[in-house]
């Protein structure tokens, strides 16, 4: 397809409802091409086998539906159904250059399957402490970064992923713009997003910022543990804490506290079958 200067697209900017409507269409093809793909690999391979390159089959599904679609330079099938263009905003072309579409694939799959390869590693984990250390840093840098463009992207319209806002690929929609309908915001959920985000700030810098809380905080938990509910005549907290039956002594039922069974009494009274005995006999002489 040819190029064409972003003043002379002529097309308006594509509205926050295709564009969510577009991604959630994409991973249900992603979605549903990973299960076609589950089931010919395991009639092949086995389902032990095919556990053991779950990672790698993910990859892989995400790379051929991809790669087929954007890499081709054509829509993708959530972008066909809401009807919507990719085109690069830098560079005004449409759609972008071979180099961003080939960087918003590989951005899109490798990073995400790197993390989840290193982090299943068990025994390389173990070898090297801190290289779990990084990487569930890095784990929690890219959500709390995927979150923030969520926020950004609700309150201004663009850039719906943030490998995108990166490579500067925004979407374009065929529908002509309709003035006399207004289309649906969604700033509120993206005001709802930065206070969710405020809200985790503040709990990651109070320990540094208000040492006195902790204190506090210790307190109240000693306050509520002392208001905590009873099973019989034992706090809750006082069982959850006491030995496991696997480790505990065995104790007599005689001497056992919780035992609902008068044993002394069961002892003295004679049973039925020695009260009957006698009778018995007495009938037979």
């Amino acid at each position: 397809m040819p190029s064409f200067p972003t003043t002379h697209l002529g097309f308006p900017p594509a509205q926050q409802a295709q564009i969510i409507r577009a991604n959630q269409r994409d991973l249900f093809h992603v979605s549903s091409l990973r299960e076609q793909t589950d089931t010919v690999l395991r009639s092949w391979l086995g389902t032990r086998r095919l556990t053991r390159w779950d990672k790698e089959v993910d990859a892989f599904v995400k790379l051929l539906y991809y790669g087929l679609t954007i890499g081709r330079a054509t829509q993708t099938l959530g972008e066909e159904y809401t009807d919507i263009w990719q085109y690069s905003s830098k560079r005004g072309k449409l759609p972008p250059s071979t180099r961003r579409r080939a960087l918003l694939i590989i951005l899109s799959v490798f990073p995400a399957y790197a993390l989840a390869k290193l982090g299943s590693n068990m025994s390389l984990n173990q070898m090297y402490p801190e290289l779990g250390t990084w990487l569930r840093r890095i784990q929690k840098t890219l959500s709390i970064t995927t979150e923030v463009n969520l926020a950004l992207f609700y309150l201004r319209g663009t850039y719906y992923d943030p490998i995108k806002r990166i490579l500067g690929i925004q979407q374009l929609s065929s529908f002509p713009e309709n003035p006399h309908t207004r289309p649906p915001s969604y700033s509120l959920l993206g005001v709802m997003i930065g206070i969710r985000l405020v809200y985790r700030l503040v709990q990651e810098l109070k320990p540094s910022l208000w040492p006195n809380s902790t204190v506090t905080q210790a307190n109240d938990d000693s306050t509520s543990g002392s208001m905590n509910a009873f099973l019989d005549d034992r706090p809750i907290s006082q069982v959850i804490k006491s030995q496991s039956l696997e480790d505990a002594p065995v104790v007599p039922a005689e001497d056992d506290e919780g035992t609902a069974l008068d044993v002394a009494s069961i002892s003295e009274d004679p049973s039925p079958v020695q009260e009957l005995h006698p009778v018995l006999g007495g009938k037979d002489g």
